[in-house]
């Protein structure tokens, strides 16, 4: 009995600098659609990482499971951004509102015990902090590029609302990691 052959990863068909949207249109690499969705899925990526240095799960069982539902959200909005049919965008999961409002939720449980907030701070502190400011950049980065493709089409409007919310998550998870372990937030001093 022979066994089929599997897929190859590889495919040879980017090979010349242009890739496949989800809904099969074929593009050049460098077109804002590539872009966004490939800063949404590095911004992905970085949320693994924090996910994996979160080593106290008695402190951060809460926030890992929050990140895992940001992952798959994330991966739906990559979805969405590879997508110009809308026959086709129309079958992919969308975005919601209750998704938008879950995140602002968190941020105000998060925000509860925090002190308030006078100074800017400096993306520092606690390991885990300090990897959820580098997400929260990476997330400003796949807001600004979406943004791209929001301005022109009102049916990423929520994906965008997502992008934006999801920032202003990291960085108040970011302080309530310093918070919940003991180290203060690090204030920017001017010079």
């Amino acid at each position: 009995m022979t066994t089929p052959p599997k897929a190859k990863i590889y495919t040879r068909t980017g090979d010349k600098g242009t890739t496949r949207l989800v809904d099969g249109s074929c593009v050049e690499k460098f077109n804002p659609r590539v872009e966004a969705y490939g800063t949404v899925d590095e911004l992905n990526s970085y949320l693994g990482v924090v996910r994996s240095s979160l080593s106290d799960q008695n402190l951060f069982k809460s926030m890992d499971l929050v990140l895992e539902k940001i992952q798959n959200e994330l991966f739906n909005i990559g979805s969405l951004l590879a997508t110009e049919k809308d026959e086709v965008f129309k079958m992919l999961p969308a975005i919601t509102e209750e998704q938008i409002q879950f995140l602002e939720h968190q941020i105000d449980e998060l925000t509860q015990g925090l002190p308030e907030l006078r100074n800017f701070i400096l993306p520092a502190g606690h390991p885990v902090a300090s990897h959820l400011h580098v997400a929260r950049t990476c997330c400003r980065r796949s807001e600004r590029r979406s943004a791209e493709i929001a301005v022109k089409d009102d049916r990423y409007a929520l994906a965008l609302q997502y992008l934006n919310r999801l920032s202003d998550y990291l960085f108040v998870a970011a302080r309530w990691t310093n918070h919940a372990t003991g180290i203060a937030d690090v204030l920017w001093k001017k010079t």
